[in-house]
């Protein structure tokens, strides 16, 4: 059986405010620091969420969690951000109604990461699939892209959002995500140009410089030192637990996860690099002949590198910043800018160009999550904006934050009001008026009036005419806002405030829901105008680079509107009524964040601090509107299971319908009348002590059920006990028995066997008496056998032995007696030719031993191989000749069958080149070691040759790229020199055009010098088709070659062409002949052969000395 939990289960203080007695400012700071204290961050005013950051990591955001919280009532667990979530996704996907989520609070109270955990749970719950899968990681890993160029390092938050966000998602009738919507708001530009002491840039500066490989920042032109950027704060460049490399590649993952291109990702961040570089232009004045100053670049290297950057003219840009051109109409007014003028100039283009870029971005990722299907789509809306600002120094920055922050609590109230109307009234419970703090009249007179609002006049004041200053803005507020209840000013015709020394005469204060907030009137005019220059913008548009006409649209000469354009404050107004009218259409749900500390801490608890966030955001107010009907509404079927244990006649099981169950409860325990009344689905409880009561009495309950439980248990233990002990008895008892009547019989058992072993031995030991005795007489009998044959035997031995001696003797005299008769005979015969036989047998042992001897020391088997023994006798002289002769002959046969058709032919090749070249000319001696390849350029694989390698029908012989000598200079131009059998072919080696092919019988002779030079002219015969342009010049790294293949193939297919060798020889070039000479000499070159010309007659080449 599943156990179901409630909220008001191991409650912790209070779980739901509504439900506080006493309810105090005190009691409700109380509660929320005792929930604190126990990691309990979430608490509930209603379906209000109210959430504390814990400034550290908590084990309530795991995947077990999620489920845990998956399609649960809203109260029906504790606390916690995933039920709001859940609540608001059932009710889209279920009930087809549109959401949107507010999550307000101040900077560093926890909003970025609470609208994170709310769209974490929602692709949690939500459909699988490969598409439901790539969009939701899309719209999660849309996050750390705006947070790398939207958020930044504050006194209160590290990651704080400098922006607001709206994002609408997107699902489809089952629930699942199909794209989305970002809107931003009031991107904090000037926090590009300047930062407060203690806070840093955007982050994207810093994880550029830090994450960039390298060759990016080469690319970029920047430099991993955060101290040579002037918009770069260095007292807090880094910050603890922050690693703005690791940031980066995270950035970079998500951008391709989003769908961003290279290009783009390459184009924004040049963009990022432009802005640093700006920074750093400085300028100087310049006297002009009229008397005014004017603007110049002091040092001109940072803005090379950015109009480098961007692809702008270094003069365009330049000019923008030193001079300023005014149109009206048909009239164009130039005009210098001062020092002062250009840095202004240099910080609006820089916090545009960021801006911009910014909502690129945006519009970018918009691009890519948006829904691709056309049918209707439920929404759910986001919503993580500023919370309320009060700071030391407010401008114009907080007021309109402030403006925002006015219009979300009007709505706020109003969605709650009209959600408790809204519910009554579907309940049939009477609807009371409920009297609240309305902020109406603070937004509607300093904001909302089209003609008196602070925000009118501010625009009003920056269209006029004339010289337009703060202090004019400052003083129209005076005049019109004097006795404004909630507007005071020092210098405002209401005399109250003429000694208020707390209030500055160059400030105004306005009472805000959440209290006085003191506003410095300098800056407002400049930061509600925005204004760029036209020439930067022109400046801009003229850029190459591809986003910058994208950015700066209004710099088009051709479309130049001289119409002003909207200011800041204006273009906020808009965008933030349409974001109130699109809230207006979706079911609100809420969550306040409030940061506990300003110390970034855990554990810690500023009452004060927290005390102001209670109010300013109207918590207090929120649960008295909760409370001013009824405090407490639960459904009767979850409200009759919890308290059914209260009465008789519900308990265990109600048989009839559960509000009658109810009825029949709350009767029994004689509640009054006036604490509750009966909706149509729900139980309203107007007043918490009757919950309490209610839960006391339940606690109660629950202790004397878990009483007779226990003794109920405990009966059932102790009979269950007593069984058991009563069936052990038994069981051992039969155990018992059975055990000894088996020892009873093992014994007899024993020794039965003792008994008849004794016996089997007895009858044993007289069986062996018996079989010993007998096989006793059995081998007495075989030894005395035994004996007597070995007697025989041995008597027969000796009798053989003796006969076989005697005829021994026999056949010894007998051999004796013949060998004494051939003595006699041979010693008549050899007396006559023993000299010869020994001279015969000395000579053949001396050739046996020489013979062995040469076999032991004959030299290797290389042809080249000049070794030989050395001879032993002088009469063996001439054998010793002929038989290295014969040696060399036969290894040479050996090593030559060794070769391919192939290789043969190489080797003649060499020989023929020795022929040709031995002793003749300086560089062959280098070439003998060198292979002849032939074809060097792979002509028939390489792709680049294809083309040639069609041209040519024949067996390409040799391939090589040399270079052909011009006549007029002397310097050679590369050709492909290609060798058939029938031709020779010189082709354009880029192109692979043929330039010339000559047949070979044209060829007369070849021309080259004796030195080591590569140079060989090739002469045609006069007459000839191929002479009518003259001879050719060239040059090889492989002469030998080439001359010798040319030599080999016109002997076998004509005439013998003919090889000159001299260090002089004359070229026919056209009509005229040309002398080349070849002289030593010490070259400048790296020592090889340089041609040059000297004369009309005469081409000299110079060889480096041997």
């Amino acid at each position: 059986m599943e156990v179901k939990t409630s909220l008001l289960d191991n409650m912790i203080g209070v779980g739901d405010m509504v439900l506080l007695e006493p309810l105090t400012e005190e009691s409700f700071i109380d509660n929320l620091r005792k929930r604190f204290d126990h990691s309990e961050i979430y608490t509930y005013i209603g379906s209000v969420v109210i959430s504390l950051n814990p400034y550290k990591s908590l084990p309530i955001f795991t995947a077990d969690k999620v489920e845990e919280y998956r399609n649960r009532n809203f109260y029906e667990l504790s606390p916690h951000i995933y039920a709001l979530a859940d609540e608001a996704y059932r009710s889209l996907r279920d009930q087809d109604k549109d959401q949107c989520i507010l999550i307000t609070g101040e900077s560093g109270a926890g909003k970025t990461e609470a609208s994170k955990l709310v769209m974490s749970y929602v692709a949690a719950v939500c459909g699988k699939g490969q598409e439901v899968n790539k969009v939701k990681e899309q719209l999660l890993q849309s996050n750390p892209v705006l947070e790398a160029f939207g958020n930044a390092k504050t006194v209160r938050n590290d990651n704080s959002s400098r922006f607001g966000k709206y994002m609408d998602i997107e699902f489809d009738f089952k629930g699942d995500p199909m794209g989305g919507v970002i809107s931003n708001y009031l991107l904090e530009k000037s926090r590009v140009v300047k930062q407060p002491r203690g806070e840093r840039n955007f982050h994207i500066f810093y994880q550029l410089l830090s994450g960039a490989s390298e060759d990016l920042l080469k690319k970029l032109k920047l430099d991993r030192d955060f101290s040579k950027y002037n918009y770069l704060s260095l007292d807090s460049a880094t910050v603890n637990g922050l690693d703005d490399a690791a940031n980066f590649r995270t950035v970079r993952n998500a951008m391709q996860i989003v769908g961003f291109m290279e290009d783009e990702v390459q184009s924004v961040l040049e963009l990022v690099a432009a802005v640093l570089k700006l920074g750093n232009i400085e300028f100087k004045p310049e006297s002009r002949v009229n008397g005014f100053d004017e603007s110049r670049v002091k040092d001109k290297n940072d803005l090379k590198e950015m109009c480098e950057l961007l692809g702008i003219e270094q003069s365009v840009l330049e000019r923008a910043f030193s001079f300023r051109t005014v149109e009206a109409k048909m009239e164009k007014v130039s005009t210098t800018l001062n020092v002062a003028q250009a840095y202004y100039a240099r910080d609006a283009l820089a916090k545009n160009l960021y801006s911009r870029l910014f909502s690129w971005l945006v519009n970018r990722i918009n691009e890519s999550i948006k829904a691709q299907s056309k049918t209707r789509k439920k929404v759910m809306g986001v919503l993580d904006i500023y919370g309320f600002e009060i700071f030391e120094d407010n401008s114009f920055e907080q007021f309109i934050i402030n403006y925002c922050n006015e219009k979300l609590q009007q709505i706020f109230i109003e969605l709650t009001l009209r959600e408790e109307q809204e519910e009554y009234i579907r309940e049939g419970i009477e609807w009371t008026n409920i009297e609240y703090f309305n902020n109406a009249i603070i937004y509607a007179i300093t904001y909302d009036n089209n003609q008196n609002g602070i925000l009118a006049m501010l625009d009003e004041e920056c269209l006029r005419p004339g010289n337009v200053t703060d202090e004019t803005f400052l003083e129209k507020l005076n005049t019109v806002c004097a006795y404004h209840q909630h507007f005071e000013s020092r210098r405002s015709k209401n005399s109250k405030f003429l000694t208020d020394h707390s209030l500055p005469h160059n400030c105004f204060r306005i009472q805000h829901y959440a209290g006085k907030v003191l506003y410095r009137v300098e800056g407002f005019v400049d930061k509600n105008n925005d204004l760029l220059y036209r020439d930067l913008s022109q400046a801009m548009y003229k850029a190459n680079h591809s986003l910058m006409k994208l950015l700066f649209p209004e710099g088009n000469p051709a479309k130049v509107n001289l119409k002003r354009p909207p200011t800041a404050g204006f273009q906020f107004k808009a965008s933030v009524g349409t974001l109130m009218k699109n809230l207006q259409t979706k079911n609100p749900n809420y969550i306040r964040c409030i940061k506990p500390n300003d110390k970034k801490a855990p554990h810690i608890f500023t009452e004060s601090l927290v005390c102001h966030q209670v109010r300013y955001l109207g918590l207090m107010e929120n649960v008295r509107v909760r409370r001013a009907g009824y405090a407490f509404r639960q459904p009767y079927e979850p409200c009759l299971e919890r308290y059914k244990m209260l009465c008789k006649q519900t308990w265990p099981h109600w048989k009839g319908p559960a509000r009658e169950g109810v009825e029949v409860l709350l009767t029994e325990l004689q509640v009054s009348p006036e604490e509750f009344s009966y909706g149509r689905s729900k139980i309203f409880i107007r007043n918490p002590r009757t919950l309490f009561f209610l839960e006391e009495k339940r606690r109660q309950c629950l202790e004397d059920l878990a009483t007779l439980i226990q003794k109920i248990y405990r009966g059932w233990k102790c009979r269950t006990h007593f069984l058991l002990l009563k069936k052990s008895q038994v069981v051992v008892a039969a155990w018992y028995r059975r055990y000894a009547q088996q020892k009873k019989y093992q014994k007899i058992r024993s020794s039965t066997i003792v008994v008849q072993s004794y016996i089997r031995g007895w009858k044993s030991r007289k069986i062996l008496r018996e079989l010993k005795y007998q096989k006793r007489c059995e081998e007495a009998v075989t030894t005395i056998s035994a004996f007597w044959h070995g007697t025989q035997a041995r008597r027969e031995l000796r009798r053989l032995k003796e006969e076989a001696r005697r005829k021994h003797a026999v056949a010894v005299i007998w051999a004796y007696w013949l060998g004494l008769k051939v003595r006699r005979e041979y010693r008549k015969f050899f007396r006559a030719n023993a000299g010869k036989k020994i001279y015969n047998f000395t000579i053949q042992r001396i050739v046996q031993k020489y013979f062995l001897g040469l076999k032991k020391t004959l030299p290797s088997m290389s042809p080249i191989d000049k070794t030989w023994p050395v001879r032993p006798y002088l009469f063996l002289d001439n054998t010793h000749k002929q038989l290295q002769r014969i040696f060399h002959l036969w290894r040479c046969k050996k090593y030559r069958s060794q070769f391919t058709d192939e290789k043969k032919s190489v080797y003649e090749e060499k020989l023929e080149a020795s022929q040709l070249f031995k002793d003749k000319k300086t560089l062959y001696p280098s070439s003998v070691s060198q292979p002849f390849k032939g074809d060097y350029l792979d002509i028939n694989k390489n792709p680049k040759y294809q083309k040639l390698s069609s041209a040519v029908e024949e067996k390409v012989l040799l391939a090589d790229v040399v270079n052909k000598i011009n006549r007029a200079n002397g310097k050679g131009a590369p050709r492909v020199f290609l060798l058939t059998k029938s031709n020779f072919v010189l082709a354009d080696q880029k192109t692979g055009q043929v330039k010339a092919s000559v047949p070979l019988p044209d060829l007369s002779s070849v021309s080259v010098s004796t030195q080591s030079d590569g140079f060989f002219a090739l002469k045609l015969k006069e007459g000839s088709a191929s002479a009518a342009k003259g001879d050719f010049l060239l040059s090889s790294d492989h002469l030998i070659e080439i001359i010798t293949k040319l030599h080999r193939t016109g002997a076998a297919t004509t005439d013998q062409i003919g090889v000159d060798i001299s260090d002089e020889f004359l070229v026919q070039f056209k009509q005229d002949k040309v002398c080349v000479k070849f002289v030593q000499g010490t070259l400048k070159n790296g020592g090889t052969a340089a041609c040059k010309r000297k004369n009309n007659k005469l081409l000299e080449v110079s060889v480096p000395s041997p």
